[in-house]
């Protein structure tokens, strides 16, 4: 008989080391980078601080959200100066439209024609400072206004120049036979850009920066469309009940100016308009720079639709301000 002790001991009879060097999963020698049930675990957390801060709120101060504003504002007779206001921005449209129709016309007086454009594009920005302060509109509607007219300036700054660009380049030609620079890569070459379809396409469409031939998409998703409508509506609301609720009430506690308050009393107000701040101005981000203006590129089957780069990774305040606004910085 075979003893025990003479039986020899294979490699796989080995039972496997329950232990080995291993570092522990929150260092950062061990490589792991899942964590994605603490990110849970935080949007659980803040679910509940903010429950809670709604319910405290409403508690201490009621429900001061109004829901009948757009009544209101149909009924006030001083919203309507506004959008007077934002109808009259087509007289500067056309007019910087015929300019350009002339400017590819004629042979002379151009210099005359370009000193209009520029004439016509400052007063854009000068127009509605003076008649908001002639007819004192709605504080709202007349931030709405003008932000459009700046919106229209930077829009017609950049069409006047590409168009300016387009008529050198088309002048060299007609010089020089042998010149071969381009001036269009797409369907639309220059002067048939001149169009009014083609000016407020690009007046409507979600870019400050000016091309004869934008990328388009093939088809409007319905099911996209559907999605953003949704989330411009729901956020909106939103932020309208948050300043209603949560801000107005912290805003109302300043009955003395802030030099009669202490600096603590003043440093607490501002953290306590802090959290409410930023999450309007997060929502704000969201239902324009994402919801509104994809809802815009779809309806016009606009392609090019990076309208905000990672801002979130931003290192310096310099590379925020590049990335939160991809609009504005590629048209600077």
């Amino acid at each position: 008989m075979t003893s025990v002790s003479d039986t020899p001991l294979h490699r796989s009879s080995m039972p496997s080391p329950a232990m080995i060097e291993r570092p522990s999963l929150l260092s950062a020698s061990s490589g792991y980078e899942n964590y994605r049930g603490f990110l849970n675990l935080l949007y659980v957390i803040l679910g509940i601080g903010s429950s809670h801060l709604v319910i405290e709120n409403i508690l201490k101060y009621g429900l001061l959200v109004e829901f009948d504003w757009p009544l209101r504002f149909l009924k006030d007779p001083t919203n309507w100066p506004s959008v007077f206001l934002i109808l009259l921005i087509n007289l500067f449209i056309l007019f910087q439209y015929w300019l350009e129709i002339q400017l590819m016309k004629v042979t002379s007086a151009k210099k005359l024609l370009i000193f209009f454009e520029i004439i016509n594009i400052s007063l854009i920005l000068i127009f509605p400072v003076i008649y908001i302060h002639h007819r004192q509109p709605n504080a709202v509607g007349a931030f709405i206004a003008v932000c459009l007219y700046s919106i229209v300036f930077l829009k017609l700054v950049s069409y006047t120049h590409i168009n300016y660009r387009c008529r050198l380049v088309l002048l060299r030609k007609k010089h020089d036979e042998t010149n071969s620079v381009v001036i269009s890569n797409g369907p639309i070459i220059y002067p048939n850009n001149l169009t009014i379809k083609n000016l407020y396409y690009f007046l409507l469409a979600p870019t400050l920066c000016y091309e004869l031939n934008f990328p388009r998409t093939q088809r409007i998703r319905k099911t996209f469309l559907c999605r953003r409508v949704g989330e411009i509506l729901v956020i909106s609301s939103l932020q309208y009940c948050l300043g209603q609720q949560w801000i107005l009430p912290i805003l109302r506690t300043l009955h003395r100016p802030l030099h009669h308050y202490s600096l603590l009393e003043n440093i607490e107000r501002l953290l306590r308009l802090a959290l409410p701040n930023h999450l309007i101005w997060l929502l704000l981000f969201y239902v324009y720079f994402h919801s509104t203006l994809n809802l815009l590129a779809e309806l016009l089957c606009f392609g090019d639709r990076l309208f905000y780069r990672d801002w979130w990774n931003a290192t310096d305040l310099y590379e925020f301000w590049n990335r939160w606004n991809t609009s504005v910085h590629d048209f600077s």
